[in-house]
């Protein structure tokens, strides 16, 4: 299943990807969170045994998304989401079901400026990662010597500079 993935090198919080999922929907269902200098998104990961599934009494809570007719507003899906990505939003549970019924895909992805936010498949990522090490250890891989590659690398080291210093 594919999940949505924000890049927190590239997002500088400007919050277009929540202001527009929540004119699409009645309440945003993706957060950004500033932590420490750095923007975090808590979104539906879509679990495989989801919990909020698991414990919806009425069944309105699905892969899909939260059938609203059948929710009757308990909160449970909100307490046991362990990444607290369900919205409560007048007595209705919300959670990201990747703009299913858009033909253009997520709000969220068309609104960001930064280009932060995508979507990736958890297996193909993994394929793909695979792949690199195993060209790395036939001797075939060539480390990307872009920029960005080199900007992270500064970023990754100076953040964990910070964290020495607390």
């Amino acid at each position: 299943m594919e999940k949505i993935s924000v890049n927190s090198n590239l997002c500088d919080g400007c919050m277009n990807c929540e202001n527009m999922c929540a004119s699409v929907h009645k309440a945003s269902r993706i957060k950004i969170i500033n932590y420490h200098s750095s923007f975090y998104s808590i979104v539906c990961q879509h679990c495989e045994s989801a919990p909020c599934i698991t414990i919806c009494p009425t069944e309105a809570v699905t892969d899909e998304g939260v059938n609203t007719e059948k929710c009757i507003g308990c909160g449970l899906c909100v307490m046991v989401c362990p990444f607290g990505a369900m919205t409560f939003e007048a007595n209705i549970a919300e959670k990201c079901d990747l703009c299913a019924d858009r033909d253009e895909g997520p709000a969220c992805i068309k609104a960001c400026t930064k280009r932060a936010i995508s979507i990736l498949d958890p297996a193909k990522v993994k394929s793909k990662n695979q792949e690199k090490f195993l060209a790395k250890m036939a001797g075939l891989y060539e480390p990307n010597k872009s920029k960005s590659s080199f900007v992270h690398v500064i970023t990754s080291q100076a953040r964990a500079r910070l964290v020495l210093e607390e």
